[in-house]
């Protein structure tokens, strides 16, 4: 039996003959992906972090209580629908009276969807996902996380950086956390030519749920009043 990993393996080599089938399967993902995102009624916030990230621990915390105060802002918080800090944003939505979104993706390990989604959406393929990551949020706030976080975090910034969506607030939440890898972009690849210093300076950094929720609703009011939201 084909298993998900089959699938993206299969789609992802050079060589193959069931071109149409497979665009029909990625197209069908993103058929229901842009489905979802016309289910929210309301600007949107999409938080990211560790799957691993245990409840007892302060960042679980953290972002459940980040997510209960972007319901009480009026937000949507949508995340990857996991465990860990996805779970904590999710559940700090529900507990705010507010639409608590996952788009989750079927991997071997650490993906069980949370219990606190009020919409959700199971992904098998990653580049789908992350696409409605981006088509549904006014605003994006970033947790402590691995490759997967580091993956969103830079895929956002390189968006924003060419000009393929408007530039929106993106926040790293845990200064201490984002301290070493703001210390390289800014010592190495901005002192190298490598990356304009305002690529990197657009980054917003915070140990306050409140200030990250500030800054995206301050930066969407403000796209409002402008009007361009």
């Amino acid at each position: 039996m084909s298993t998900n990993r089959d699938l993206d393996r299969r789609v992802l080599r050079r060589r193959r003959e069931a071109l149409t089938s497979d665009v029909s399967l990625i197209a069908a993902e993103f058929l229901a992906g842009f489905q979802a995102v016309q289910r929210i009624p309301r600007p949107a916030v999409s938080i990211f972090g560790s799957a691993r990230v245990l409840e007892s621990s302060p960042t679980y915390e953290a972002a459940r209580t980040t997510g209960r105060l972007f319901a009480a802002e009026g937000f949507a918080v949508v995340t990857g629908g996991g465990p860990g800090v996805m779970e904590g944003a999710n559940r700090g939505a529900r507990e705010g009276s507010g639409l608590s979104v996952g788009f989750n993706i079927v991997l071997p390990r650490e993906q069980a969807p949370n219990d606190y989604c009020d919409l959700s959406v199971t992904f098998k393929h990653f580049y789908a996902r992350k696409t409605m990551f981006v088509k549904a949020a006014e605003g994006f706030v970033i947790f402590p996380g691995g490759f997967g976080t580091l993956d969103e975090l830079f895929e956002s910034l390189t968006l924003i950086q060419t000009g393929v969506i408007d530039t929106f607030p993106v926040v790293l939440f845990d200064s201490d956390y984002w301290a070493e890898m703001l210390h390289f972009l800014r010592v190495e690849t901005i002192d190298d030519g490598l990356v304009a210093e305002h690529d990197v300076e657009r980054l917003h950094v915070t140990d306050d749920p409140a200030e990250a929720v500030r800054i995206v609703a301050d930066a969407w009011r403000e796209a409002i009043a402008s009007g361009d939201p």
